[in-house]
């Protein structure tokens, strides 16, 4: 998905909880009715088990009939048992199956929604939010459909298949039936209503509980080293006490619905045994008839009390929809929507134009205003400019990672919103102020940018930026093993870690560096500038430079201010003109 397409995702709303979810049953609603055809067989042989079962009683105890001649019915009963066990089984493995398959499409849409809003979208989402969506939210969506829909389908078509069997055999008792049956769903929308609100209200808690908790699991260093700890524990042990609350509000509320349904239920199934008591005493009714209707009845209610102790299942599917929506709205990228052009040539370095480009931050206004600027082949181009002025969100564009709001980028005459995002960021690399490094061994980080690279290659890559000289301070070297965010070496030593990363995408045209040498002594940051300048030699170089000192050894240097390109010119004629870049480089010497 495009940079663009994503941030229109992030300003689209999604659909309705209820409508998300009916698209997803879309998906399942072959297998679901599957199902349903195997619950109405299940209804069937239990009719006929009601049946064999009332007239071996009715031989049994009335007629006097030896058990060895009932041998038949006996075998019939077995045979309905194993049959009955055998459609159940399949008929839970018709469910399962495709809820699996759900739950693995729905994932993957959802996890590539996330990765569509790019780094933007993602600053805005707190990070316990989104794993408590992308993996409760998913759980309780997964177990609307393996469970309550099922349990709908049973409650729909076995009552009125029991019925019409009962209908023949007593019409009162039928008759009691069909109009007390409805007094469960009646009481199950009465009281879903409450339940649906404390539903809403509890995951919206779980999600606050899961990004507190993150981010103290976060910034636990922070905390101990400003004695807050105690604090934010405390207000962890609150936001726990008020899910508990809201929990016990919505198991309360289940239990009281429960046994008001329940009651509705056996003192149904009461009055039907009742009056087959009193007819069987009269003589108005056969035993066998009696006997069929009064095993037929617990069963007739057992679907819709069964669906009634679910209806948590589907509000807290519901409320997980509400926000799995919104995340879901952008969906998989569309095929060819992406056009197939490309730079001239892969092996030679582009020239990028910025055409007049305006961006804005959501609630933050406009971050860069009518720019344009041309980042030429084979030259290292500083870009400078005081704090806010823009330089990162620049950098995010060329990345991909947002879109214009207006204006275009041009790659060798091509607009960068027409390159699919993988071909372009082949082309590029990206050396990050504070470098992301993951946990593993230092040959492993290094081996994300280029995965085929040799030992050969790395051993250059290390040379040249300097990695080298820090591995060989370790005792491990390539084995030394890194912790999450780069535990394990200096602020220093990830940065050059970083300059090895883009020297190994040898296929990488453009480099986008956003101060590589802010965390390196004077010595060090010399180095790493002869690196890039020997990278310019067969590349684009845009340097992001904090540091004036960067921006004086640079080809070309353009000055942001307010988001507003101010000059642009070689690093001695802009110092000679006593203008904005005279004026930075005034302010850091002093």
């Amino acid at each position: 998905m495009s940079a663009g397409s994503a941030a229109a995702a992030q300003s689209t709303p999604g659909p309705s909880a209820a409508d998300w979810l009916r698209a997803e049953l879309r998906r399942v609603r072959g297998p679901l009715l599957s199902a349903a055809l195997l619950t109405g067989l299940l209804a069937l042989g239990l009719v006929a088990q009601a049946w064999l079962l009332s007239g071996i009683l009715d031989e049994a105890l009335l007629a006097h009939a030896p058990l060895k001649r009932l041998w038949l019915q006996w075998a019939g009963l077995l045979l309905l048992a194993l049959l009955r066990f055998g459609i159940n089984v399949g008929a839970r493995s018709v469910v399962d199956g495709a809820t699996l398959r759900l739950a693995g499409s729905l994932r993957a849409r959802l996890l590539r929604g996330a990765q569509s809003l790019g780094p933007y979208g993602l600053r805005s989402q707190a990070s316990g939010d989104l794993i408590t969506r992308l993996v409760d939210g998913i759980d309780a969506v997964l177990a609307y459909f393996s469970r309550y829909l099922p349990q709908l389908g049973s409650a729909v078509l076995v009552p009125p298949l029991l019925a019409i069997f009962a209908f023949p055999a007593d019409w009162l008792s039928g008759l009691i039936l069909l109009l007390t049956a409805p007094l469960i769903p009646l009481f199950m929308v009465l009281v879903g209503r409450a339940a649906g609100r404390a539903s809403e209200r509890r995951y919206a808690q779980l999600t606050r509980l899961g990004a507190t908790f993150i981010e103290a699991l976060g910034g636990l260093v922070t905390l101990r080293q400003l004695g807050a700890a105690e604090r934010f524990a405390r207000r962890l042990d609150g936001e726990g006490e008020e899910y508990r609350a809201l929990t016990m509000q919505v198991l309360r509320v289940a239990f009281l619905s429960a046994l008001v349904l329940e009651f509705f239920a056996t003192i149904s199934i009461a009055i039907v045994a009742v009056l087959i008591g009193f007819r069987l005493m009269w003589g108005e009714l056969h035993f066998r008839a009696g006997l069929f209707v009064l095993l037929l009845a617990p069963e007739f209610y057992l679907p819709l009390r069964a669906l009634a102790g679910l209806r948590h299942t589907r509000m807290d599917a519901l409320a997980a929809a509400q926000h799995l929506s919104a995340l879901d709205v952008a969906g998989p990228p569309a095929a060819g929507s992406f056009a197939s052009v490309a730079p001239r040539r892969r092996d030679a370095p582009p020239e990028i134009r910025l055409e007049r480009v305006s961006y804005a931050h959501a609630g933050r206004g406009v971050v860069l205003r009518d720019c344009s600027l041309v980042l030429k082949a084979r030259r290292v181009t500083a870009l400078v400019g005081a704090t806010g002025a823009g330089k990162s969100t620049l950098i995010n564009l060329l990345l991909g990672f947002a879109a214009p709001d207006s204006g275009r980028i041009c790659v060798d005459g091509a607009d960068l919103a027409a390159l699919g995002p993988v071909q372009w960021r082949r082309l590029l690399a990206w050396v990050p102020q504070q470098p992301h490094v993951f946990e593993g061994t230092v040959r492993d980080n290094l081996l994300l940018a280029a995965p085929h690279a040799d030992a050969d290659a790395l051993r250059r890559a290390a040379e040249a930026s300097g990695l080298a000289a820090v591995l060989a301070r370790h005792p491990k070297g390539w084995e030394t093993p890194l912790g999450e965010r780069g535990i394990g070496l200096s602020g220093g030593e990830l940065q050059r870690l970083a300059v090895a990363r883009a020297l190994l995408r040898e296929e990488a045209r453009v480099w986008l560096l956003d101060e590589p040498t802010a965390h390196l002594d004077a010595a060090s940051a010399r180095a790493v500038e002869e690196v890039v300048r020997a990278a310019a030699i067969t590349r684009t170089v845009l340097w992001v430079a904090h540091r004036l000192s960067a921006a004086q050894s640079a080809d070309w240097v353009a000055v942001l201010g307010d988001g507003t390109l101010i000059e642009q010119g070689t690093p001695i004629d802009l110092a000679r003109a006593g203008g904005a870049y005279a004026t930075l480089l005034e302010a850091e010497q002093c």
